[in-house]
């Protein structure tokens, strides 16, 4: 398909092209004949990790995380959910607070996730989607929303804390895990999109693997 693409367009780009198409594409003749150029696509390469690891933060290297998961859970009277019923609309509301306290309106790709994240909460039911929410003295203060890719991946579609709570991120993370990941051996936690700090904040959960993506155009 996305050779045939290039035979009738001249001016396009495809994004995100996973690993494994790429190996095959270069074993095409019409590849070479094409005159196609690559460049690997870094923010969008998506973050794999084993969801053992991340449950249980084994070892040195996962100290600093197994502190902050600790903090939360002795600082705060929480109760970890499954959204279903009322709590997705809580959960909207939770993602409307994000939004105001992190001003993304005066944020274009901020404003894109927003819209895009409303309209994943209100189908919550009909997409199929898993989620889980955090609730510390009646306030809904961090959610995930993620579901099985396959029979071995767990994939995170979403992932927003109050981070005025300490721990709240670990917390949600380690917690969603915990309640949908136990027959599944890997969660990928989807790209950084090239933002400093989110991708400092996954690649300190120490991937076992990247899934990298390339931007195909002539």
């Amino acid at each position: 398909i996305i050779l045939k693409l290039f035979e009738e367009f001249e001016n396009i780009e495809i994004h995100r092209v996973p690993e494994m198409v790429m190996k095959k594409l270069h074993t095409e003749k019409e590849f070479e004949i094409l005159n196609l150029q690559v460049y690997e696509d870094r923010k969008n390469w998506d973050y794999i990790y084993e969801i053992k690891n991340m449950v249980n933060l084994p070892g040195n290297k996962y100290r600093q995380k197994r502190r902050w998961l600790n903090k939360f859970l002795e600082l705060y009277n929480y109760d970890f959910h499954v959204i279903s019923g009322d709590l997705i609309k809580k959960t909207l509301e939770l993602q409307l607070e994000w939004c105001d306290v992190t001003e993304c309106q005066g944020n274009e790709d901020l404003m894109e996730e927003q819209k895009a994240i409303e309209i994943a909460i209100e189908h919550y039911n009909e997409l199929g989607i898993s989620g889980g929410i955090i609730i510390v003295d009646g306030k809904c203060i961090a959610y995930t929303l993620g579901e099985r890719l396959n029979k071995e991946t767990l994939v995170i579609h979403i992932e927003k804390a109050h981070i005025e709570y300490e721990g709240a991120y670990q917390a949600i993370n380690n917690l969603f895990l915990k309640e949908f990941g136990k027959d599944i051996k890997y969660v990928n936690r989807e790209q950084d999109i090239g933002i400093p700090g989110l991708r400092k904040a996954k690649e300190a959960y120490k991937p076992i693997h990247m899934v990298k993506k390339s931007v195909i155009f002539r």
